[in-house]
């Protein structure tokens, strides 16, 4: 089994990895059988130097390999026919972007297998970057309160090496007494939940939280159990919540009304009721003023959230009267962070978790026999077409 790792050649440029130098020792180590080919690039987070160190034949043949591994969607005119991909093609939802992609790789002759559906038995997800976008979004989000404020500046994460590095920029900032939400508990709320714990932030409960002031800046952690309720009353969980969202509503404005900065990293479902509406914005007891949306639902769940904002170009400001964008310094004004693609700000950390992750789930399957049927669940297409799995996507192709 000879596996390629292919340049990234998606604009804005993104510096990640499926598998570091270290991961590719790691897989000839594990299984002799395989092969590992590292297609050159000059933005890759570990230069071409790093994988021909660790032993690994760096060259422009990926035609040669089986499997060809990458992270962002492969331009169409750089699609290899009669080849086995992984990457995020972003198709599943039928976003109407890439439906040309996807009818290339039908075209093509493509067998893919994309990131976001490599799942187990329950399926749940296998690998991500969650994590990263959790830990990076909430660090962004205290950057965007020190810049609205004229409180501190705190560098890019950007240009920053790793987390460690990240959270140490954080112990440095003196922060006022404010009290800061965070939504989730999956992937994304407990890596912005690190940073909060590594800063060293004090983390109060739900009760605390709505009731009492404190001398010091505190955080807390809710789930779509704390800030949705039962339309009629009856005491609802988030099991019943996902299984039947259109029954609740938010609860979400309790929250609103003391928290200054709100950071959101829960999982947004089709019918599930917003967090907070436009409406709700304008309510002269809504006090949050920083908004770091790492779920990034345009016009969704998080009203101020009107578009994504960029890596170069993080923060902008939400006018709650008009509904529009303004000068996130202004007073009245929402600074929302929603960059879409945090986790390419840390691309060393977030390439190794990733790696780990598929090293761990994905590539015993090819050498067991796919046994767990882990590769069954994530090939989209085969010989051509869809497989059943994701046939209902044939109206979107067709």
């Amino acid at each position: 089994m000879k596996f390629g790792i292919i340049r990234e050649r998606k604009n804005p440029p993104d510096r990640r990895v499926v598998l570091s130098p270290k991961a590719c020792q790691k897989v000839l180590k594990t299984y002799p059988q395989a092969e590992i080919i590292v297609e050159p690039s000059p933005i890759r987070a570990y230069d071409d130097d790093s994988y021909k160190q660790a032993g690994m034949v760096v060259a422009d043949k990926m035609d040669e390999c089986d499997v060809l591994l990458g992270v962002k969607e492969v331009p169409i005119e750089a699609l290899i026919p009669n080849k086995k991909y992984f990457f995020f093609s972003h198709t599943i939802k039928k976003q109407p972007y890439n439906r040309n992609l996807l009818r290339a790789v039908l075209d093509k002759n493509i067998e893919l297998y994309d990131h976001e559906v490599i799942t187990n038995t329950k399926e749940q997800r296998l690998v991500a970057f969650g994590r990263y976008a959790g830990i990076v979004g909430a660090y962004n989000g205290f950057r965007a309160y020190g810049l609205k404020y004229g409180l501190y500046e705190l560098p890019k994460a950007n240009d920053l090496p790793d987390q460690a590095a990240l959270i140490s920029e954080l112990k440095k900032i003196k922060l006022p007494n404010i009290k800061v939400l965070l939504t989730g508990r999956g992937r994304v709320g407990n890596g912005a939940r690190e940073m909060l714990d590594g800063m060293e932030m004090r983390r109060v409960n739900v009760t605390e939280y709505l009731e009492e002031d404190f001398n010091e800046p505190v955080y807390c952690q809710i789930d779509a159990g704390e800030y949705n309720k039962r339309k009629d009353g009856v005491r609802g969980n988030k099991a019943d919540f996902f299984a039947h969202p259109e029954e609740y509503k938010s609860n979400f404005f309790r929250f609103a009304k003391v928290s200054d900065l709100y950071i959101a990293g829960h999982f947004y479902g089709q019918g599930a009721p917003y967090l907070y509406t436009r409406e709700d914005a304008k309510h002269p007891d809504f006090k949050i003023k920083v908004v770091a949306d790492i779920s990034c639902d345009i016009d969704g769940p998080v009203a101020s959230t009107i578009k994504p904002s960029t890596i170069a170009d993080p923060i902008y400001g939400y006018d709650p009267e008009t509904e529009e964008e303004t000068d996130y310094k202004k007073e009245s004004a929402i600074a929302v962070m929603a960059v879409d693609n945090l986790p390419c700000e840390l691309p060393r950390d977030a390439s190794e978790g990733f790696g780990e992750a598929f090293i761990k789930n994905v590539i015993p399957a090819f050498f067991n026999n796919d046994k767990d049927g882990v590769l069954q669940r994530a090939r989209m297409t085969r010989h051509g077409q869809l497989t059943k799995r994701y046939s209902y996507l044939e109206d979107y192709v067709s």
